[in-house]
């Protein structure tokens, strides 16, 4: 057996091409004219979690009620998502399982390859498709005969993402944030669309709590020590809901949480909403103190929700998330962030909560995405779809080998490069001019 052969990998594929197809797949039409343009839209979510999710997690969640709000409003979704999903929508199952819940650990890149083939099989049958696989759906937009949109849901600076987007230059890109575009100004930015999320039934207290809150996972770049320092600063409890997902963030609790548990830290593992959305609402403010730029922050708005402000480090998209003395503090470190203890308590939380319902409510995000669609769903080019384009095409090179389908190793030095200006008719989407009804930095 080859050394880079996986036969987990081979059986998952040979899974994918064997599973049956709904009735939906092979007798749908595509959505014609009519009817008001009711949308045959296609949603691509990560293996790697269910949607929605039961836990933390924050792509499947948007995914999952982008989907739903779609579907209520009368459009036909397909989300090709792990076998497990749960969104009230037709499901194609791009792997039996969701990957982290059954234990894998390993590059879910192949994985990704599947979700992406599985989307070209059934590409036809769309008006559209809408990645959330951030450069793994890269060249399906470039591919694909019908129009792809690609949110991009992790930050843009390290090297990968940003090579990709510089070589995929044409295909139309929405970014959750702001600030996340700005190290690539010149792609080809449709828009900005905050993330949303039902946030109407949060738990609210309009009374200030009596302990800190940190919510997210067990890793340096959230911000734990410092949250932990700063709690201890104070003098005020500290309750920690985050997970510890693989060696080196178990490594890091052993160090850095562990040695303070009981010694006004709590650590309370990773919780469901049923019980980290009191946990949240029952805070005197929630922590947010990573230097990691935060693509944009699902914690942050579901605190607000609650009425609960936020002490956030001033980075990434959270300052389009708490304004200063608003919805919270901003803080650059973490003397700051103790002065910001001393006065959040002040902060009216009905207001913080109000605004957070206005800015970052679900329906927002649906509103935003269906215009976008819209917009998209005209663009379709005949010579894309008339061009000869194999599935093997599609798919990066790195996964396509011989049958019985095996996946080489990343680091194979003979493995050609699919990036580069060789390319089908390519079909972008402009950003619409300012003072149009679809601005290009419409949020939700």
């Amino acid at each position: 057996m080859s050394p880079d052969f996986h036969p987990g990998r081979a059986a998952a594929y040979a899974w994918l091409m064997e599973r049956p197809h709904h009735e939906a797949l092979r007798e749908s039409p595509r959505a014609g004219t009519a009817a008001a343009r009711r949308l045959r839209i296609a949603l691509l979510a990560p293996p790697m979690l269910p949607v929605p999710p039961e836990r933390y997690a924050g792509t499947e969640r948007v995914v999952a009620v982008l989907a739903e709000g779609l579907q209520r409003r009368g459009h036909h979704v397909t989300l090709f998502a792990a076998g497990d999903s749960t969104a009230d929508c037709e499901i194609v199952p791009t792997v039996p399982l969701a990957l982290w819940p059954s234990g894998f650990r390993g590059d879910p890149s192949p994985f990704i390859a599947l979700t992406v083939d599985a989307a070209w099989q059934e590409a036809e049958r769309f008006d559209l498709i809408h990645s959330h696989l951030d450069t793994g759906g890269f060249t399906l937009a470039r591919r694909a005969p019908v129009p792809v949109l690609s949110t991009l849901h992790t930050r843009l600076d390290l090297r990968g993402p940003s090579e990709s987007i510089d070589a995929f230059h044409e295909i139309p890109l929405v970014s959750i944030s702001h600030n996340q575009r700005r190290w690539h100004p010149a792609a080809n930015w449709v828009a900005t669309i905050h993330n949303g999320l039902p946030l109407a039934d949060m738990p609210f207290s309009p009374h200030p709590g009596t302990y800190l809150a940190l919510v997210g996972r067990i890793v340096r770049e959230k911000g734990i020590e410092e949250s932990i320092a700063v709690a201890r600063a104070v003098r005020m409890p500290l309750r920690i809901a985050a997970k510890v997902m693989d060696a080196t963030e178990s490594a890091f609790f052993d160090s850095v949480v562990q040695p303070v548990l009981g010694d006004g830290v709590e650590y309370l593992g990773e919780l469901g909403p049923d019980r980290r959305d009191p946990l949240l609402a029952q805070a005197l403010a929630t922590l947010m103190l990573g230097a990691w730029p935060e693509p944009f922050g699902l914690v942050a708005i579901e605190s607000l929700a609650t009425g609960t402000p936020v002490i956030a480090r001033r980075a990434g998209a959270l300052p389009e998330i708490v304004e200063h003395g608003v919805d919270g503090f901003l803080v650059d470190d973490e003397r700051e962030a103790e002065r910001a203890v001393s006065m959040v308590g002040e902060l009216d939380r009905t207001v913080i909560r109000r605004r957070a319902l206005e800015r970052f409510g679900a329906e927002r995000m649906v509103d935003a995405y269906e215009r976008l669609y819209r917009r998209l769903a005209g663009t379709r080019q005949p010579a894309a779809r008339e061009a000869s384009v194999s599935r093997d095409a599609l798919v990066p090179r790195r996964y396509v080998t011989p049958a019985p389908y095996a996946f080489p190793s990343a680091g194979r030095a003979d493995v050609p490069r699919v990036m580069g200006d060789h390319r089908l008719a390519s079909r972008s989407i402009s950003p619409e001019p300012a003072g149009t009804a679809e601005p290009d930095d419409a949020t939700a």
